[in-house]
């Protein structure tokens, strides 16, 4: 139950970043955001960690904030996948990336612990 708890709102944390940024778009929320949330869940899950074993000399060198960059390209990446989530370009998606992880955070932060 948790897990699909913490599924809506990283979909309503997504929705967010479309008010807010311009170059971050989602055409109808319900499908759209859901299926992009759950996207970018499973790319975070089975890619990242190989780009950060692959990029890891670079991230040591700029102290972990390479791990933006994966972050911003992953998001970048959803949005060129998925019909209806559109993302305009790298720095949208930097953006994007950073103020989703914010605020998702943010939201979990208010679930009661196990």
């Amino acid at each position: 139950m948790r897990l699909l708890l913490v599924w809506l709102l990283n979909a309503v944390a997504l929705w967010l970043v479309t008010q807010i940024l311009p170059g971050v778009r989602i055409t109808e929320w319900w499908p759209h955001a859901l299926i992009a949330v759950l996207v970018l869940g499973l790319l975070n899950t089975l890619v990242r960690p190989l780009l950060v074993l692959l990029t890891l000399p670079v991230t040591i060198l700029t102290l972990g904030l390479f791990l933006l960059v994966i972050n911003a390209l992953l998001f970048w990446a959803v949005g060129s996948m998925l019909p209806g989530f559109e993302v305009d370009g790298f720095w949208w998606a930097f953006g994007g990336a950073l103020l989703y992880s914010i605020i998702s955070w943010a939201l979990s932060a208010l679930l009661p612990r196990r």
